[in-house]
């Protein structure tokens, strides 16, 4: 142990001294500490003292990198999952992200009216772009799509009955269901009908003048099918405008009109937005992170009266986004604005993407793969839309299926490269579905597996 030199000794290593301006001096001294008093308490009978001062300096470099490293961190969806909510959701469109590192560096107007030199509001950020593409008189942006039902509930119904249909009753991820949601908003939950029908009849009759208003949520991360029944958007508007309530509608996945291509039947039970304004909803509610391909954000809109009460709630305030979220929510409406989101959205394109072109992205793939020695083919698959949107539907696509021993083992091995690819197991094999996969990203794939 008389071969260990002093801590500060070893710093001064040049390996040691070229890590300080990444990791600073203190992380690097107490890795030196905590790895010399590691080889204090299980010493190496018989090592040099020049073996345990590069034992030492190695550990430290890994306990470096293992400790300092963000948890954070960047990764290729090759699941087929377009909006998968495990890996972040919704990818910002290149526009996004851009308008992010702009505005994110410095100060902004945020709470700041220019023309008048005085302090404004944050409310109006977005604002016009959201009632330009839904139609709506107003919006207001909070921080998720739950958020957004809770502020609308507490709001416009605190104390007062919400009618509810029992087959809406719904769990959406991480355990949180629409009954909890509403009981924390203070609003009574008042259920009609049955769990497979329900019908407008069913709404009328539950009217009282304890009732504050109709809520109507989509199912969006299951479908129900067979005898069923439900009233649509329109027959209950109609029942609200007789009794004189409004009718809010939770749409879940943020669906505008027009804003993807209709592929088949995948979007056949979505709620369009722009739609469900029209009809006469009073407020609109739905996610900014799933098929509108944003920022995580909980979107309000609808009528001025009703939107003009929710945002004077004291819960917008602790429910309000910052500017990034903003900054990331402008940039990709515009993309809408402008007409161009199908190729310049992530979530529109990976829908939108054509057969054709996934299949010649995977062959190219597959045959560098083979000539690396992998065992590699191309097969028909199925991507999903995925976070809680179009359940039930699904895309065709050519998969990337690789051949090995243990499909365990190389799943695990593309999770633990320096860019983790995150792929999925079928029937026994490793499959890589390039829907998901930005094309520019097609070559860190192939990088990855140089190293096999």
């Amino acid at each position: 142990m008389r071969s260990i030199p002093s801590i500060e000794q070893l710093r001064q290593r040049p390996k040691l001294l070229a890590l300080e301006p990444t990791y600073g001096r203190a992380a690097i001294v107490d890795a030196l500490r905590a790895e010399a008093a590691a080889l204090r308490a299980e010493p190496a009978d018989g090592q040099a003292p020049d073996d345990v001062v590069n034992a030492i300096e190695r550990a430290a470099i890994v306990r470096l990198t293992s400790e300092c490293a963000p948890s954070l961190r960047r990764v290729i969806n090759a699941t087929g999952v377009i909006v998968h909510t495990n890996l972040g959701r919704a990818p910002l469109a290149r526009a996004a992200g851009a308008r992010v590192a702009e505005l994110s560096a410095g100060y902004t107007n945020l709470e700041y009216d220019l023309n008048a030199g005085a302090r404004g509001r944050r409310d109006i950020h977005a604002e016009r772009l959201l009632c330009r593409l839904t139609g709506a008189e107003a919006a207001v942006v909070v921080n998720n799509n739950a958020a957004a039902t809770l502020l609308v509930l507490a709001a416009l119904a605190i104390g007062r009955e919400v009618i509810i249909s029992r087959g809406e009753l719904v769990e959406i991820g991480g355990g949180f269901r629409v009954p909890d949601v509403l009981a924390q908003s203070g609003a009574v939950l008042r259920e009609v009908g049955t769990t497979n029908r329900t019908r407008a009849a069913d709404y009328a009759a539950a009217i009282s003048d304890r009732t504050a208003l109709m809520l109507r949520v989509h199912p969006s991360n299951f479908r129900i099918e067979g005898f069923t029944e439900r009233p649509s958007l329109t027959e209950l508007i109609d029942v609200g405008r007789r009794f004189n309530l409004p009718v809010v509608e939770d749409a879940g996945s943020g669906y505008l009109s027009g804003s993807l291509e209709m592929r088949d039947t995948a979007f056949r039970d979505e709620p369009v937005i722009a739609e469900s304004i029209a009809a006469g909803a009073g407020a609109v509610m739905f996610s900014g992170d799933k098929l509108l391909g944003g920022p995580q954000s909980g979107v309000i809109v609808g009528q001025e009266a009703l939107l003009a009460r929710i945002r004077m709630h004291p819960l917008m305030r602790a429910l309000r986004v910052d500017k990034m979220t903003y900054a990331a929510l402008e940039a990709t409406l515009e993309e809408y604005a402008a007409g161009r989101a199908q190729s310049t959205v992530p979530v529109a394109a990976m829908i939108a993407m054509p057969l054709d072109a996934i299949e010649r992205r995977a062959r190219v793939l597959a045959t560098t793969l083979n000539t690396m020695g992998i065992r590699a083919s191309v097969v028909d698959g199925e991507s999903t839309i995925g976070g809680g949107s179009a359940p039930g539907s699904t895309l065709p696509t050519k998969l990337v299926a690789i051949e090995h021993s243990s499909a365990q083992q190389t799943e695990r091995w593309l999770r633990e490269r320096d860019v983790p690819i995150i792929a999925r197991i079928d029937n026994d094999r490793v499959v890589l579905d390039l829907r998901t996969v930005d094309p520019d990203d097609d070559r860190i794939l192939a990088a990855a597996f140089q190293s096999a």
